[in-house]
């Protein structure tokens, strides 16, 4: 008896794994497709990788981890870079303009590095008081206002740098850059995140009988 091609490509689901949740619609024309559509995340996680809700959070804080290790390496660099240049000799021959751009670049990484390094203070905190769900929540949107505000810290030091040479030309440069980096940290991602959106189908329905 040979194989039904469309049952391999749709099948989603390893044998050991039928039962754990309600059946697929019958009625669609790619049942697991449009099941997988319409169960939640955490359901979802528990079919596809066999995770309770609590090993997925404690992967998801994991990755959060491991993505602001990355994010502090280059806001404590910017951060270090910035106020080793206060002590320059070069530094009291800046124009008030640049002193501003300075000082506006300058705060923006300190907060930006304080909401990069908050995750392991609320951590602390909430030690041992069953807040892992909350803690990734709460990191989350800690990292995401953190990313801005080193974007902008990036733009602000590349401005400072490039007055020097470029002079009025710098602000061309550094909103390029700005582009650039929105472009690759958040446009792409959000376009992804959009186009491959898990949407319910519904079934196309079947052309009326002809005699």
């Amino acid at each position: 008896m040979g194989s039904n091609p469309d049952r391999a490509q749709h099948h989603h689901r390893s044998p050991s794994q039928r039962g754990l949740v309600s059946s697929p619609p019958a009625s669609a024309r790619c049942p697991h497709c449009q099941w997988l559509a319409h169960i939640d995340h955490a359901e979802w996680n528990h079919v596809m990788r066999g995770e309770t809700e609590l090993q997925s959070v404690d992967r998801h804080f994991n990755e959060l981890l491991q993505e602001l290790r990355v994010a502090q390496t280059g806001v404590q660099i910017l951060f270090a870079f910035l106020l080793g240049l206060a002590f320059t000799p070069r530094f009291p021959d800046l124009t008030s303009g640049q002193q501003g751009i300075y000082l506006v670049t300058l705060v923006l990484s300190a907060v930006s590095a304080a909401l990069l390094i908050a995750p392991v203070g609320y951590h602390r905190t909430v030690f041992r008081q069953r807040l892992r769900p909350q803690l990734v929540t709460t990191g989350h949107r800690y990292a995401v206002a953190g990313l801005v505000l080193l974007l902008l810290a990036l733009v602000g030091a590349v401005h400072l740098a490039a007055s020097f040479v470029l002079g009025a030309w710098a602000s061309l440069l550094a909103a390029a850059l700005a582009g650039l980096f929105v472009t690759l940290w958040f446009v792409v991602p959000l376009v992804h995140r959009v186009r491959h959106q898990h949407r319910p189908t519904r079934p196309t329905p079947d052309p009326p009988a002809t005699d």
